[in-house]
């Protein structure tokens, strides 16, 4: 029977990655995540693991750096942005192959913004928001039960495809609390073999070594190329979405994180006025679930994305769909929170009005 507990999205999250094996944290206080680090702190020695508050962000990820090259399942965490300063050392594992799990608990921006709930790193976080070429798999939470979760996955598909991992999130679902199912088993990690390619005492085995640096011509080339064969595995194989009442839709909204509770709240409201809404929620956001996308337009012709920014993940719905569906957007940046009765004001406008007369009207 699944263990049930009342519990903070953040420290729901923080137990999940403990219980998922992680046994090293490394992070540096920011709103609305330092409940994350705060418990951390106290929980990792109980399981003989370590945590470090480090001295900055930048420290904090590249800490992470050496203790995946290790083999240990370790993990940072950090708001927007703390996690702008931490992608120079993403890009690292990146290029390093390093499994490891980052947290971006969302807050307002750009710059420092303010600390409430905002999904303004979507772009940042699945186009890989360092340089080079390389992607990181992203999963977005709906709920306190989901933080728990998605570390065990995120530690599961990082470690398969020696990938880093990340969990965005955002300052609601970091701060409210709502019973916990920990669905997934508590690893032993003693049945886990040492990784073959990590970092540690010889003993008698060959060397092994862990870069990112590839000087001679042709062969960082010749990496990245290798490389993205997992990248499609994980396309194939990884991809993760949740669908409500699309059976006789007219009209989808495609939403994630706390923006996806809200279009469940107005998609009801669309329902009573006679409106047929379904939800489409995007769980893995790299990879996009666009081949499920596609497959919906065969007989659901308007989309609306619903999402607490300017508008990024639309980007994603307008490519998954290549002009097979009408494509909207309800948008609201600043760290404000959506309510159910505006977005349901954006169906009956959608419903109403055609692409032309929608586009004048905003």
């Amino acid at each position: 029977m699944a263990e049930k507990k009342l519990m903070k999205g953040n420290e729901a999250l923080a137990e999940g990655a403990v219980r998922a094996g992680c046994r090293f944290f490394a992070g540096y206080p920011i709103t609305p995540q330092n409940e994350i680090p705060e418990y951390m702190s106290w929980r990792l020695p109980q399981v003989g693991g370590t945590f470090v508050q480090s001295e900055s962000e930048v420290s904090a990820i590249n800490m992470v750096y050496g203790a995946a090259a290790t083999g240990v399942r370790c993990m940072t965490s950090s708001s927007s942005p703390g996690i702008s300063l931490k992608q120079e050392g993403i890009s690292y594992c990146a290029g390093a192959d390093l499994p490891s799990l980052v947290v971006n608990v969302m807050r307002g921006g750009p710059g420092l913004g303010n600390i409430a709930g905002a999904q303004g790193d979507y772009w940042q976080a699945t186009r890989g928001g360092g340089h080079g070429d390389y992607r990181t798999f992203v999963m977005a939470p709906s709920s306190v039960s989901e933080m728990a979760n998605f570390p065990d996955k995120c530690f599961e598909v990082a470690f398969k495809y020696r990938v880093p991992a990340m969990i965005l999130a955002d300052g609601l679902i970091g701060q409210m609390m709502e019973p916990v199912d920990f669905t997934r088993p508590e690893i032993d990690l003693r049945t886990i073999p040492e990784p073959a390619w990590a970092l540690g005492v010889n003993n008698g085995r060959e060397k092994r070594m862990i870069k990112s640096l590839y000087i001679n011509e042709g062969c960082l080339e010749k990496t990245v190329i290798e490389r993205v064969k997992r990248y499609k595995q994980i396309e194939e194989s990884e991809v993760l979405y949740e669908e409500k009442m699309l059976e006789d839709a007219e009209l989808a909204l495609v939403a994630y994180g706390i923006s996806a509770r809200v279009s469940v709240a107005a998609m009801k409201l669309a329902r009573a006025k006679g409106i047929k809404v379904g939800l489409f929620r995007p769980i893995t956001l790299w990879p996009y679930p666009k081949k499920r996308l596609l497959e919906l337009s065969d007989r659901i012709k308007k989309f609306l994305a619903v999402e607490m920014n300017l508008g990024q993940m639309v980007d994603d719905v307008r490519l998954s769909l290549n002009g097979a569906a009408e494509v909207y957007l309800h948008s609201k940046p600043g760290g404000s929170l959506i309510s159910a009765e505006e977005v349901c004001a954006t169906i009956e406008s959608v419903v109403k009005k055609g692409a032309k007369e929608y586009a004048a009207a905003k």
